[in-house]
């Protein structure tokens, strides 16, 4: 023990070959994104987080911040009040968070207390912190000054547009996609162009009115892409269509964008998700993914009730055109975006000789492995202290490498429930390039049989995987990625509240077979089982079953074999 915590150091050297292109520990998450209704999402992701905004009952503005796609524990704060008694005091609707020239800027629908009054408004940052305080800069509208929602900006080429969604007059009949030159974030400087309006057959479902909103920019190699949500949002048939302008084309010429006969997402009754639309699109942390992120219900007749965040990958076909797939459903185990969970050094806070990274979520008090990332082509190891939030500090000792490799250093530190800081001084700290938290929640892993998800307030991420005797596999994670091949520890956390020893079997690969006792304990208190294993480059799949008992599983982390 040091520090009063343990270090168990990853012996890099004595392990196999690194895996062709490690981009952090992987595993599987499934939706919903949050716990709370979050309609109308939008997602911006930047220097090492996630930002999201919705319709946040229709009252206020709502930033929530999080390290990662999975927006359960993440930092959540109303950055802005409307007044009252004015035209934008009600119905806030679908605010659009963006980064726009430099500056944070959310665009949101607001009305007085009486729908046809509904007008675009923006917001300007005040800092360069999304999560702090928000300027109102006026109305974003254009000569007609006719109702508007869903409006956000599109930049292409160096210029600014604005997209909205708007009524032709004054009546409730249908709602069109429009578009606007603009002279700054929050100024239209032209007209309105026409871009599409709902005259297809699943556009006008559950009308009228007949629906074009929720619109949403999708950029690849130099093209240019708006999806939009059509027919009834208050139906199952909400669905996504999309508008690809052509190569090269002014996005102001209405005639050079195509529209897409069918929906690229609808509802699918077999996997239980209904009224999928309102998207956004954001990019996987590495850059490397793009990745759509849209509401829906698990209700056929949820209307607006029940609408919450969901998200999977886009695969794009071989002319470059995106394909969104069916609507996943909630038990599906999804292949976490790539390069999620590596937390680069570079987007941490630099103070007083320290490397701080900041907003490590955590929902209970914890022991967690972390993975260090480092740099160290001289000729000894070299030494640094890691703290976490105001503990004493631990020594770390970072190996020597060859030059140009990156090494790998597995540590195991307690986090308290909230909002946790890692900080690393010394020498060691200037060579650390990123840091990971190794932890599989079960409740995103592959649930099979009769086991079920549960909620539990004293569970690692608020919630377990219970599984029942039997001999079948329970439980599976995927996609577990290592460095390198060799030895290492898997600290399985479950509770046996059954009232004596009992054992369930882990198995590697489909291959390798370890017997695991489990003590018995109290219900809810989840005792950590240490067990070696031997794990290849790359991703790796670890299964749990032939279980003695019921047992509720909180998670697995995986670590260096302890010496």
């Amino acid at each position: 023990m040091m520090g009063g915590w343990a270090l168990y150091q990853w012996n890099d050297e004595k392990q196999g070959q690194p895996a062709a292109a490690y981009n952090g520990h992987g595993g599987t998450f499934k939706n919903t994104l949050a716990e709370i209704d979050t309609p109308d999402p939008s997602i911006v992701y930047k220097d090492g987080f996630y930002y999201m905004t919705f319709t946040h009952h229709g009252a206020d503005v709502m930033v929530m911040k999080s390290r990662t796609l999975d927006f359960r524990q993440a930092e959540r704060k109303v950055v802005w009040y409307p007044p009252v008694g004015t035209m934008y005091s009600a119905s806030l609707w679908a605010p659009e968070i963006q980064y726009v020239q430099g500056k944070w800027y959310i665009y949101f629908a607001a009305d007085d207390g009486v729908n046809e009054n509904h007008r675009m408004y923006a917001l300007e940052a005040a800092t360069d912190d999304p999560m702090g305080e928000y300027v109102f800069k006026g109305q974003v509208t254009d000569e007609t000054n006719k109702w508007a929602i869903d409006g956000l900006v599109l930049e292409h080429e160096e210029k600014l547009y604005f997209v909205w969604s708007g009524w032709e007059g004054d009546v409730n009949v249908q709602q069109n996609t429009y578009i606007a030159p603009m002279s700054n974030p929050y100024t239209i400087s032209g007209p309105r162009v026409l871009l599409n309006e709902p005259d297809l057959d699943w556009e006008r479902a559950g009308g009228p009115p007949y629906i074009n909103e929720g619109q949403a920019i999708l950029k690849k190699d130099g093209r240019v892409f708006l999806a939009y949500s059509g027919a009834g949002s208050w139906t199952p048939f909400y669905s996504i269509g999309l508008l690809a302008l052509e190569a090269g084309a002014d996005p102001l010429d209405a005639s050079k964008w195509r529209k897409t006969e069918q929906p690229l997402m609808r509802m699918d009754a077999e996997a239980g998700v209904y009224g999928p639309g309102h998207n956004t699109f954001v990019s996987s942390p590495d850059g490397t993914e793009d990745w759509i992120v849209y509401h829906a219900t698990s209700g056929e007749f949820d209307g607006w009730n029940n609408r919450k965040a969901r998200a999977q990958r886009i695969e794009w076909d071989e002319n470059g055109m995106p394909a969104f797939g069916s609507p996943l459903s909630v038990s599906a185990a999804i292949e976490v975006p790539s390069g999620s969970g590596v937390f680069k050094a570079e987007h941490a806070v630099r103070s007083d000789g320290e490397v701080r990274f900041v907003g490590l979520p955590s929902a209970v008090d914890t022991t967690i492995s972390v993975l260090l990332h480092y740099n160290n082509d001289g000729d000894a190891a070299v030494n640094g202290e890691l703290r976490v939030g105001d503990a004493e500090a631990s020594a770390i000792s970072l190996p020597p490498m060859k030059d140009g490799e990156t090494g790998y250093v597995y540590v195991r530190v307690p986090l308290q429930a909230g909002q946790n800081t890692i900080s690393l001084s010394g020498d060691g700290a200037q060579r650390v390039s990123a840091i990971e938290l190794v932890r599989y929640e079960a409740e995103y892993a592959h649930i099979g049989g009769d086991s079920e998800m549960q909620e539990n307030p004293f569970a690692s991420g608020g919630r377990t995987a219970a599984i029942g005797q039997g001999p079948e596999e329970a439980l599976r994670f995927d996609h577990i990625q290592v460095p390198r091949g060799g030895d290492y520890a898997v600290h399985l956390a479950v509770a046996n509240a059954s009232g004596q020893e009992a054992e369930l079997s882990l198995t590697v690969n489909g291959g390798s077979v370890k017997k695991v006792k489990i003590p018995a304990g109290e219900r809810s208190s989840f005792a950590e089982t240490t067990v070696a294993v031997k794990l290849k480059a790359g991703a790796n799949s670890i299964a749990i079953g032939q279980a003695e008992a019921r047992f509720d599983i909180d998670y697995l982390d995986i670590g260096a074999e302890s010496k």
